[in-house]
């Protein structure tokens, strides 16, 4: 048996073709199906490409694994216990470590093999050797045939840097060196046949035309965890798992009052030991499009680098099935959209066809009904994003309402347009204002979350209840005018009601601005502009006079003004604007000019 550790001819060049040993682990390899696996040097184990995180495609064995095997050989292991508790997926001859941390190579996940002879080049340098590989991060030094001075050097300096050494009898190196290596050899092989078994098992879900449920089914079965399917806001749109683990999740701080995934502040990828370590998360990506997370919650035990790498299967798998439901989603959508703009347009047929039309698209829109308007607030035609990416925004805004309202009326219409998403929200009969406020309100907020989770704010507007199709085009108008008035009145993420714009509706049907801003510079004349400080004020006691009826007694209390100050400050307004106080129809014009003034973007 070659003494691989041992052996300087071969320090720093290949292995050859044929050797013994050393070559039947490599044939073990090519056999067990190890894609991309070389033997780099003696004993060096490279497992194929490492993923974009820096991590192998496939991990190791755990170093106290290794410690048991040098134990068994009569060796000996110094090492803080913390430190036997990472991985080891190759080994590397002393020389070519070296020269890689001199590189700037990162050696994790490696074991140093050193002999007398190697150690011996360096003389006195040992500290600075072991330092240079703690420095690089590499998982332990093993040695051999260390005698004397040299092993009581090496040990003073493997303690001194915390770099866990195992030394073992030379005469039990190759041995121990082709059980490590068998070790990491078999657990990759065992890894990869796992993430084969998932491969096969998740597309054929997707061939079967099985659903994000029955995906996630499968991962539970893999992964011993719940599993959900997120969207990039963290909306949960399909979810597996025991109740116990379900139950488990739900708890957990990565989730909002809402039942939102806190996507924004969830880390993807491996994670570190630690609070968070029994749970991963990966994103779902197709293209350049993010559909989504993957997000794996384990109550027993941690989720480990491979854990990881089959969700990153299953997320491949997964955006593969959406993108298919997206396909034919986009048809279906096409024929609802059709006829839901043909109804808000009054075009959609009589009344008991539009029902009948409705229910065939799986709509019921037979019953009392609001329409509420959304629009985001950003204007897209001064955006500075490009042209797919406000799409692509739009329509991840649409599914969220989408989602929204089919958790709690699946029956409803919902539909998202290139510049709004318009939805018939079902309220109980004879409903008053503040009824449909509240029913509307609970559907804003889950669309918008708890904190806003990244998505774009947005404004909407609800219209008066309707028990007819008929009066659907009506209600969709109020809609849309309470949405575009709200915002003017109350400013971005308004939620307004149609009956709550008062006279704003009406001032909003005026289609030239400068007519209004001229309109209130004529009636406010200085007070129109924050040129002094004081005009800001002197607005605030004329809008309180006039809600009061001129009643300066209410007014000074509302205003906390003493009664001579009040009149002090009306005979200034009365200069500045003329006699209000005796003159109603002034008044009028000034309370429209104020009216005006409070709505945005005029």
């Amino acid at each position: 048996m070659v003494k691989v550790a041992n052996d300087r001819a071969l320090a720093d060049r290949h292995l050859p073709e044929a050797g013994v040993g050393v070559d039947a682990v490599g044939r073990l390899r090519a056999r067990d199906g190890v894609a991309g696996s070389t033997l780099d040097g003696p004993g060096v184990v490279s497992p194929g490409a490492p993923g974009v995180d820096g991590e192998p495609e496939v991990s190791g064995i755990s170093l106290r694994l290794i410690a048991g095997l040098a134990a068994t050989v009569h060796g000996s292991v110094r090492s803080q216990a913390g430190r036997l508790d990472v991985t080891v997926d190759s080994t590397a001859p002393l020389r070519a470590a070296l020269r890689d941390a001199s590189a700037g190579t990162r050696l994790t996940h490696r074991l140093v093999l050193a002999d007398a002879a190697a150690l011996a080049e360096h003389g006195g340098g040992l500290h600075d050797v072991l330092t240079a590989l703690e420095g690089a991060s590499a998982a332990a030094v093993v040695v051999s045939g260390l005698t004397g001075r040299t092993a009581a050097a090496v040990a003073k300096a493997a303690e001194a840097t915390g770099l866990p050494l195992i030394d073992v009898p030379l005469d039990h190196i190759a041995t121990f060196t082709t059980e490590v290596l068998t070790a990491i050899l078999e657990h990759q092989t065992a890894v990869l046949r796992r993430l084969e078994d998932a491969d096969r098992a998740l597309v054929q879900i997707v061939l079967a035309g099985g659903s994000l449920d029955d995906l996630c089914e499968q991962v539970v079965g893999f992964l011993d965890s719940a599993v959900m399917v997120t969207t990039t806001d963290g909306r949960v749109i399909a979810r597996a798992g025991s109740a116990r683990e379900l139950e488990h999740a739900a708890g957990l701080e990565c989730f909002d009052r809402t039942g939102r995934l806190l996507t924004e502040s969830e880390p993807m990828g491996p994670r570190p030991d630690g609070p968070t370590a029994n749970r991963a998360a990966v994103r779902i990506v197709a293209g350049h499009l993010d559909h989504g997370v993957l997000i794996a919650f384990c109550s027993h035990r941690r989720l480990t680098v491979d854990d990881v790498r089959l969700l990153e299967r299953a997320a491949t798998v997964a955006a593969l099935a959406i993108t298919k439901d997206q396909a034919v989603s986009a048809v279906e959508s096409k024929y609802r959209a059709e006829f839901l703009r043909d109804a808000l347009a009054g075009r959609a047929g009589s009344p008991t066809e539009a029902v009948a039309h409705a229910s065939s698209l799986g709509w019921d829109i037979n019953r009392p009904m609001v329409v509420v308007v959304a629009e985001t607030d950003e204007d897209d035609d001064r955006s500075t994003r490009d042209a797919d990416e406000v799409r692509f925004l739009q329509q991840r805004f649409a599914r969220a309402w989408t989602h929204a309202v089919a958790v709690r009326d699946p029956r409803s219409p919902v539909m998202g347009f290139s510049r709004e998403v318009v939805a018939l929200i079902g309220v109980p009969p004879q409903a008053d204002t503040d009824q449909v406020m509240r029913v509307v309100g609970e559907y804003v907020r889950v669309v918008r979350g708890d904190g806003g989770g990244g998505r774009r704010s947005f404004s909407a507007g609800v219209s008066r209840p309707f028990t007819s199709v008929a009066a659907l085009p009506q209600a969709y108008d109020e809609a849309l005018s309470a949405v575009t008035v709200g915002r003017q009145m109350h400013g971005d993420g308004a939620l307004t009601h149609v009956d709550g714009l008062g006279i704003y509706r009406l001032l909003a049907l005026i289609p030239d601005g400068a007519d209004l801003r001229r309109f209130v510079s004529e009636s406010l004349r200085e007070l129109a502009t924050d040129e002094s400080p004081e005009y800001a004020g002197l607005r605030e006691t004329l809008g309180v006079l006039l809600d009061t009826n001129l009643n300066v007694a209410e007014t000074a209390r509302l205003l906390f003004f003493h009664y001579n100050t009040l009149r002090y400050r009306i005979g200034k307004l009365e200069k500045i604007l003329g006699p209000f106080t005796t003159d109603p129809d002034l008044r009028l014009t000034l309370a429209l000019a104020l009216k005006i003034h409070q709505m945005r973007g005029i």
